[in-house]
């Protein structure tokens, strides 16, 4: 049987151990699968369209960027448990009397990279349904650190929090998961930070295939993924490392945040 070949950005070098555990287990189970790393999104995204990949392990950006180019013809086909429901929150320092979004003007906002959803984009967005545009409402200071990897690294973001924590930013932004974890592990102190507002809900990565992936291969593909057990310890370890529980099917109902922000900043043509 041809593998089925799946596209995977390294945006860490855990990257690579995380596929080679999958890579072992598809193997065990009769459905062979390679992977083919990328720098980047844009460029997994060519592969996928022009076909030399079968499944691409896409950000929320890649997948609306793969519709986009592919004219709404792909699907997202699965993604992890904690890919759904995500938010980013907008913090502030205690003891900056900022309230409210109104008292955002004139201020500095610290951003992660120009191409992270969570970072850059949905804040964006948010900031501008609040009246609240960049460089004309407040000063825009972005960190693009690791471009072309859509945020998936918290480069950005954590430089954002640091700026924001050394008072050269009034603002800035963090997913809920990495605040959460640097709230608690003495990144950032809870008691001096806080959580101005937080943006709709959205959803994170998801597997995407093109529509004339064949349905027994995506069939196939789905039922081995779905195999896979965090009360494995195999399977923990690369759970573990890529941030999940279980995986679940894909939906397309948690990009309307990023879609809002993507048309609100013409990012495309951008």
């Amino acid at each position: 049987m041809r593998p089925i070949i799946v596209g995977a950005v390294v945006y860490d070098p855990k990257v690579v151990v995380i596929w080679d555990i999958i890579r072992r287990f598809f193997e065990e189970r009769g459905c062979p699968i390679d992977a083919v790393y990328y720098t980047n999104y844009e460029l997994q995204n060519d592969a996928l369209l022009g076909g030399h990949v079968d499944v691409a392990w896409n950000s929320p950006l890649a997948w609306l960027d793969a519709q986009h180019r592919a004219g709404g013809r792909c699907r997202a086909i699965a993604m992890r448990d904690t890919d759904r429901d995500r938010v980013t929150h907008l913090l502030v320092r205690a003891d900056s009397g900022i309230a409210s979004f109104e008292d955002l003007r004139g201020k500095t906002i610290a951003f992660g990279a120009k191409d992270s959803p969570q970072a850059t984009l949905i804040p964006v967005g948010m900031l501008a349904r609040h009246g609240l545009e960049a460089e004309r409402d407040y000063t825009m200071v972005r960190h693009d650190i690791l471009v072309g990897k859509h945020g998936d690294h918290v480069g950005g973001e954590l430089e954002a929090l640091r700026s924001l924590q050394a008072g050269t930013a009034d603002a800035s932004f963090a997913l809920d998961l990495n605040w959460a974890n640097w709230s608690t592990d003495g990144t950032a102190d809870a008691d001096k930070i806080r959580i101005l507002a937080t943006t709709d809900r959205f959803d994170h990565c998801v597997f995407t295939v093109r529509d004339e992936f064949p349905a027994d291969r995506q069939a196939a593909f789905l039922s081995t993924l779905f195999e896979m057990s965090y009360d494995n310890p195999d399977h923990k370890e690369m759970m573990d490392m890529e941030g999940l529980k279980r995986w679940e099917e894909g939906r397309t109902s948690g990009f309307a945040a990023l879609s809002e922000a993507i048309d609100r900043t013409s990012y495309w043509s951008a």
